[in-house]
């Protein structure tokens, strides 16, 4: 294809109204929820996660699909993907890479660790030490990495997608708050209902059926809807709704900590990606109020369970009037 048509089809694609990205958006989700069953909430809130640029972070009990989701996440919008599994013993060398001496030129060569993908997964993320954890924090931020003073860039797009364990399990980390605010959104998959668990003992093996799956969307696809994101409008008043919520946080005596103004961009970012996934092409205050305790919760200095966040997040919400 040369260049002109080219820049004409991604001209067209660009073009497309909120009612067709809804309608690509919606068979990821379809597809998505024949193998994640009855999580469909959690399942949309994750690509909005990715469709708003940031990176998700998935808390909850071994067992419950946290791997799956991630691996199936990747596959559904056909990225190339890394895993790692974090231990007490892993060096930010496993994840980043390392310099070795080439003897044959007589210089240093830089191997590229894991880290250099579309899809990193870090399953587990808060078994490894601070130090290792700390690794991921300018690639995630500036999506490169600097390893003996030299900078590499990443891929593009770049999305980590964190595991963890209840931080009062054996073995564990907890991950510092310079950590998390790095994650736009951190979610729960949780138990699955009744009848959602007997289909899937009953069924066949969901890592089976993953591998069956075809991408729904390419990578320029991805790209595309990420613009069409960063064009939805949000009006004044709802901004400063938005900036409201960020000062009551900061007010409030219980909270330990305020927002910051990176988690009122996470907001606006996770907000409009909620409304191009109802197909909309504005932001409504339900969008924030849908997405605010997968975006707040985390970021809220609260030091108590997962549970009493949510709670706090909820006080968020009924504290500040919409406009």
């Amino acid at each position: 294809m040369n260049k002109t048509l080219h820049e004409s089809s991604v001209a067209e694609f660009d073009n497309r109204s909120p009612t067709e990205a809804k309608q690509m958006l919606d068979r990821v989700l379809d597809t998505g929820s024949e193998i994640i069953l009855g999580k469909r909430r959690e399942l949309r809130l994750a690509i909005a996660c990715l469709l708003a640029g940031g990176h998700l972070l998935i808390e909850d009990l071994p067992g419950v699909g946290k791997t799956t989701l991630a691996h199936l996440l990747a596959r559904l919008l056909g990225l190339k993907f890394q895993r790692i599994q974090f231990t007490s013993d892993l060096l930010p060398a496993d994840i980043v890479g390392v310099s070795i001496f080439d003897r044959d030129n007589g210089v240093f060569r830089f191997h590229q660790g894991p880290i250099f993908t579309q899809v990193l997964l870090t399953d587990e993320v808060n078994r490894a030490t601070p130090r290792a954890q700390s690794a991921l924090l300018e690639a995630m931020e500036e999506r490169q990495v600097t390893v003996e003073g030299e900078t590499h860039l990443l891929p593009d797009p770049f999305f980590v997608i964190a595991t963890q364990n209840p931080s009062d399990q054996i073995g564990t980390f907890p991950l510092p708050e310079s950590q998390l605010d790095r994650f736009l959104m951190r979610i729960s998959i949780g138990y699955p209902s009744r009848g959602a668990e007997l289909e899937l003992l009953n069924g066949e093996n969901r890592r089976v059926l993953l591998g069956r799956i075809e991408p729904e969307l390419g990578i320029d696809d991805l790209r595309r809807l990420q613009r069409q994101v960063n064009g939805i409008h949000v009006a004044p008043p709802l901004m400063e709704y938005i900036q409201d919520l960020l000062a009551f946080s900061r007010q409030a005596p219980s909270f330990g900590t305020g927002l910051s103004p990176r988690a009122g961009l996470a907001l606006v970012h996770a907000a409009k990606a909620w409304a191009l996934m109802d197909g909309r092409g504005h932001v409504l205050p339900e969008d924030v109020q849908e997405i605010i305790p997968a975006v707040v919760a985390h970021r809220l200095g609260v030091q108590d369970a997962q549970s009493e966040e949510l709670a706090r997040a909820e006080q968020l919400i009924e504290a500040v009037p919409i406009p």
